[in-house]
């Protein structure tokens, strides 16, 4: 726990802040289109800062573990821990507040860095959406570098969703990861995907928990050749890990896992999904336009490198 000078109590976010982390909330979505972090659970509590001033949260910092490096990847790679930031409008540009929020962050970023496998470096990354400019700039400042940019990419529901054929012997099926032996099966194949970015367990264990959280696969034989998850988040759908693996590409693969994905949703009585992709995926983002999604937004990402 912590005062400053200027009367702000810095201190991990407990339940009886929940009405006032609401009011930080709506002040500052009404903005723009800003990127919030819940709180999550209790046992995430210790990794939320709040500073409050007479009584009102007046920001609100975040700090969470994103990728994981699994064993025998190049030394290259780096694991991920992501920041997020957040005060109320008028005090956007107020750099000692942010500063006295960000110091407990970055502590705290480098404490879960110590229990990550130490064979791989650790980056410190914060997204924010292209229009948050003073925040993206405070971490500018800071000597954040640009990592990438996704579009956010929206889709409505209640449009029609095309009607697809699988080639072949492929086989479409839900996969529920229910043993430990399968969440293996899958994170070796999200880290052949994407080896700087893999999911990582407590990732994976997080998105299961999601409402209506499943994964759909396809097969052929006894291999798995590509896969989606999906579930609800807050009134709406969202889509991840959309892959095809290198030998069954451009068969019609991810496109016909789009639409199950969009018809399982729908079957739900959710109105719109949407997905992130890197602005410089030019075939994902056709792919992913070819089914009805829309770029909306912009997420902006910056990173440094923690010692």
């Amino acid at each position: 726990m912590s005062q400053s000078s200027t009367e702000i109590l810095i201190r991990n976010f407990e339940n009886r802040d929940m009405p006032l982390l609401g009011e930080l909330y709506q002040s500052v979505i009404a903005k723009e289109n800003a990127i919030f972090w819940w709180v999550g659970d209790e046992d995430n509590w210790g990794n939320v800062y709040c500073a409050f001033e007479n009584g009102k949260m007046v920001a609100k910092g975040q700090v969470s573990i994103i990728n994981v490096v699994p064993p025998g990847r190049s030394k290259e790679n780096n694991h991920s821990i992501y920041i997020n930031l957040k005060t109320i409008p008028e005090r956007e540009n107020d750099i000692t507040l942010l500063d006295n929020v960000y110091q407990y962050l970055f502590i705290r970023a480098n404490q879960l860095k110590e229990a990550l496998p130490k064979e791989y470096g650790t980056i410190l990354c914060v997204g924010n959406d292209s229009t948050e400019t003073a925040n993206n700039q405070y971490f500018i400042q800071k000597g954040y570098l640009h990592l990438n940019s996704l579009y956010g990419m929206n889709r409505d529901l209640n449009e029609p969703i095309p009607e697809l054929k699988l080639q072949g012997e492929l086989q479409f099926l839900h996969w529920k990861m229910e043993t430990s032996d399968e969440e293996k099966d899958y994170l070796d194949i999200d880290a052949e995907i994407w080896p700087d970015t893999p999911i990582g367990l407590n990732r994976l264990s997080e998105n299961k928990n999601n409402k209506l959280w499943t994964s759909m696969v396809i097969r052929q034989s006894d291999a798995i050749v590509g896969g989606l998850m999906t579930w609800q988040e807050e009134d709406h759908g969202v889509i991840e890990d959309v892959f095809v693996r290198e030998p069954w590409r451009k068969r019609g693969i991810a496109k016909y896992l789009l639409t199950q994905a969009l018809k399982y949703l729908k079957a739900n009585q959710l109105q719109s999904a949407s997905l992130m992709v890197l602005t410089t995926n030019k075939s994902a983002l056709a792919l992913y336009e070819s089914v009805g999604f829309c770029a909306d937004k912009e997420e902006v990402r910056y990173f440094i490198k923690l010692k």
